[in-house]
């Protein structure tokens, strides 16, 4: 029987240049990182939470060949292979302004925090096409 959710996955062109992103701009920490030949394990999470991490996933071997990897790598480019990532937070216009400290810019953030009947959220994506949400839970729709 399946009992929790360990890993996802989403693809980067550039697992560095992910890092910094997801770790210096967005606050995640290194789960895991480990080479085994060529291949890179590297994962991301929210700070002190083991529970489920993000795999930064580089198109290529052992997962792909390099004629599918090098289409992935296409697709990527061009946005088509943006997965969507979400988040909580506690406050949603606090973690706003965080960010833009750390350096999110705009072009980055596809929406300003927005409330709604569910919570406040907000949106951005990362370098390679991936779209983020951050919901602040409205508190009638956390207790339900």
């Amino acid at each position: 029987m399946i009992t929790k959710l360990n890993v996802t996955s989403i693809k980067v062109l550039d697992q560095d240049e992910a890092v910094e992103f997801y770790v210096n701009k967005l606050g995640l920490e290194i789960g895991q990182d480990f080479k085994q030949g060529s291949f890179r394990w590297l994962t991301v999470r929210v700070p002190g939470d083991p529970g489920i991490e993000i795999f930064l996933e580089e198109p290529g071997p052992p997962a792909q060949d390099e004629a599918t990897a090098a289409q992935l790598r296409e697709l990527i480019a061009k946005g088509a292979m943006g997965f969507t990532v979400a988040f909580n937070t506690d406050d949603c216009k606090a973690l706003y302004a965080e960010l833009k400290a750390r350096g999110v810019t705009e072009s980055e953030f596809t929406q300003e925090p927005t409330e709604h009947f569910y919570g406040t959220d907000m949106g951005l994506r990362d370098p390679f096409g991936n779209a983020i949400r951050i919901l602040q839970p409205a508190k009638v729709a956390a207790e339900a």
